[in-house]
């Protein structure tokens, strides 16, 4: 890809959503998302991390600790980790991650 034509246009579509929608709201997670994996594939790893975060934060808050979509966030932020060699900082990501799908889908569902 077309990363560097890319990156703009989804940083304003974020602040477009914060403008309009408030700095909080839900709908901003797919839009941080979608930009920290373009910094992801540019190899900027730094700048992604914190949008991982920050997209786990709003879901939490709007969605609840414990809500099935925040299993990708998640997720999203240990693979960054992990391609760090960040295990350690990753590991308990995972598990949370684990936690939820057992808790919500039960031990035995096929995306467990």
């Amino acid at each position: 890809g077309k990363y560097d034509e890319a990156k703009p246009l989804v940083q304003r579509a974020i602040e477009i959503g914060e403008e309009s929608l408030g700095p909080n709201h839900p709908d901003l997670v797919s839009w941080l998302n979608n930009l920290a994996v373009l910094l992801i594939n540019q190899g900027k790893y730094d700048e992604a991390k914190p949008l991982f975060q920050r997209a786990i934060e709003i879901g939490e808050e709007s969605l609840g600790p414990n809500h099935p979509d925040l299993v990708s966030w998640l997720n999203n932020l240990a693979v960054l980790l992990i391609n760090q060699g960040k295990y350690d900082e990753a590991k308990p990501l995972c598990e949370r991650a684990l936690r939820i799908f057992e808790e919500k889908l039960g031990p035995n569902h096929p995306h467990v």
